[in-house]
């Protein structure tokens, strides 16, 4: 794996997390209308094609290997932060309240604990 996608990644993920911790204490909800709600929005979008970036080279990497990997594990990894960042994007659009920006909260948060778990899997035969 490239660590220094993973580690960018990682660092965007806790970044917008902390982002949306704001608009959540604010009690701000996320609209695309506002400039906070474009930006994150943004964010999150950036975040999508890296994690898009990280699943076309992990792919290509796991069929070009010799070591062993559990390889549905591996996979599993690399698709989960894809199908999370968008979901919980549109969770907090349609939620109105101040808990729209808590779901890209945790969102956010899952992204680092996968890209973490990805790279064990990774490692645990190499």
């Amino acid at each position: 794996m490239i660590s220094a996608l993973s580690t960018t990644l990682t660092f965007v993920a806790l970044g917008a997390a902390l982002w949306a911790v704001v608009l959540m204490i604010a009690g701000t909800p996320v609209r695309p209308d506002r400039w906070h709600g474009v930006g994150l929005l943004g964010v999150m979008a950036l975040l999508e094609l890296g994690l898009l970036g990280q699943a076309s080279v992990g792919l290509v990497q796991l069929f070009t290997t010799e070591r062993e990997v559990a390889e549905f594990a591996f996979v599993g990894y690399l698709i989960g932060p894809l199908l999370v960042v968008p979901l919980a994007a549109l969770w907090s659009l349609a939620e109105r309240t101040r808990w729209g920006p808590g779901v890209l909260v945790i969102g956010c948060l899952t992204i680092p604990v996968m890209i973490l778990r990805l790279g064990q899997v990774w490692d645990a035969h190499g």
